[in-house]
């Protein structure tokens, strides 16, 4: 249970940084630098959110320092980001996933990826720096 409970409490941490980066990218930064500039511009930041929302989640939750109960927490929230992503992103502008996954940017969409399984493993990763 506390797996789960954490896992949720940091997918909600990087959604919730996420989508207020995510307005103001589009909203002010990608008509000035373009798509994709934006979107990379937007990596670092995200890249330090999930540093901190792991490092705050597996100290919160007192998660167990052994491989499976930080990478089942990580897996549960880039489960639940993936989950969302469709359910809100398709939804809000109309798309099909297919068109959604065509439409990516090459460059952006490979960082965004390299960021899910960065987010995945970064509640191990924090552990393992800590000692």
């Amino acid at each position: 249970m506390r797996v789960l409970k954490a896992g949720t409490v940091y997918f909600l941490w990087v959604f919730a940084a996420g989508f207020a980066l995510g307005v103001l990218r589009e909203l002010w930064l990608a008509p000035w630098l373009g798509t994709r500039a934006a979107e990379l511009a937007e990596m670092p930041v995200m890249w330090l959110v999930i540093v901190l929302a792991a490092r705050w989640t597996v100290r919160r939750f007192a998660l167990s320092a052994t491989l499976p109960t930080r990478l089942a927490t990580g897996l549960l929230a880039v489960g639940w980001l993936l989950l969302a992503e469709v359910a809100l992103v398709l939804g809000l502008r109309g798309l099909t996933l297919a068109e959604y996954l065509g439409g990516r940017d090459p460059l952006a969409g490979t960082v965004y990826a390299l960021s899910l399984l960065l987010m995945a493993a970064m509640p191990w990763l924090v552990g393992r720096a800590g000692r």
